[in-house]
């Protein structure tokens, strides 16, 4: 579960055109696997697959692959196109370039440019008017972002991410995709990393796209999430371990080869703490199970080492605001319906 969940946040901001123009959410949730109340739930969150299936369901209703945030629609197929337009060029560097370029062909509204000075490069992005929505710069950048990590077969580290629009307040979900060296209000939009990453060569084919397109946009929507930071980096050594092998906070420490003490100001200077950690994965683990399992709400409990039903319970609705067979039977009704 190194990959997470998506907050329903992210869904509220992916369906806002749609309700801007009447379309019909119900029936657009229920494609995806979600139904209205988890809307309703300020702290539910989402599978990566769920997130996947309402970008499709949205695009199909609108005929438009950027969810209506530009002037002119991104047609449905035209990211499929673009995946076949980049896998021969050479260089990654040269693969930014020319996704830019298919952007500013299909989008009227925004653009961007790729600069490069010193060791630096950037992807800047640009609005005709005046800056759109942060949610659009931000979806535009993971497209960006998870094509290039991909195209290149490795990720790449960012420096820093930069956006012209105000701190929203649930700038922790934005941290989660592109990590802690994250500003806002700043005079321009952009992705900056080293400018060596541009000459990675591509190393894809069309079987590549084929296969990768099958899973779209579900597999870069959480697989390029930054590494860099504490947190990330704690996250990712628990995922690798079964729950009853975790280690205590001294112990990871001594693994990270830094003192305690340490550790926890670089954690609580990135907003977080060992607990918080291990509870987030804890409750994104619950929702996989809960989602993607039959296994019993008491089974699942147990699995995540609660020894009470009620310690579960009570952990689940704080995580949630809902107790584990409520967020099941919302989460699954469809499905269930569907079967």
């Amino acid at each position: 579960m190194e990959k997470g969940t998506i907050s329903i946040d992210f869904v509220h901001e992916a369906l806002w055109v749609a309700r801007q123009r009447g379309l019909d959410i119900d029936a657009l949730l229920a494609g995806s696997g979600l139904v209205p109340e988890l809307l309703e739930m300020p702290q539910a969150r989402v599978t990566p697959e769920q997130y996947g299936a309402l970008w499709h369901a949205l695009a199909d209703a609108m005929n438009d692959e950027f969810f209506g945030m530009d002037a002119h629609p991104m047609r449905r197929g035209s990211f499929a196109i673009l995946c076949h337009a980049l896998i021969d060029c050479p260089t990654v560097g040269d693969a930014i370039e020319r996704a830019l370029g298919f952007f500013a062909l299909v989008l009227d509204e925004l653009s961007g440019q790729l600069r490069v000075s010193g060791g630096r490069a950037e992807v800047v992005l640009a609005d005709r008017a005046a800056p759109g929505r942060l949610f659009a710069h931000g979806t535009l950048f993971v497209i960006l972002y998870g094509l290039a990590c991909w195209l290149g077969g490795r990720r790449l580290p960012l420096v820093e991410v930069s956006f012209c629009q105000a701190c929203p307040p649930n700038v922790a979900e934005y941290r989660l995709v592109f990590g802690n060296t994250l500003r806002f209000g700043e005079p321009a939009s952009a992705l900056a990393f080293d400018a060596r990453l541009l000459g990675l060569p591509v190393i894809r084919n069309a079987a590549a796209v084929r296969a990768f397109l099958r899973q779209a946009p579900a597999n870069f929507l959480v697989k390029y999430r930054t590494q860099a930071g504490g947190v990330a980096r704690i996250r990712g050594l628990l995922s690798e371990r079964p729950l009853a092998e975790w280690p205590g906070f001294d112990d990871l420490a001594a693994e990270l080869q830094t003192a305690p003490s340490t550790l926890r100001r670089r954690l609580a200077r990135e907003g977080s703490s060992f607990q918080v950690i291990k509870d987030d994965l804890r409750r994104d683990m619950a929702i996989d199970l809960l989602c993607n399992s039959s296994r019993s709400v008491d089974d699942i409990g147990f699995a995540l080492g609660f020894a009470e039903h009620s310690a579960f319970y009570r952990a689940f609705r704080r995580w949630t605001g809902a107790s584990p067979a409520e967020y099941r039977g919302k989460a699954s009704r469809l499905r269930g319906r569907a079967g």
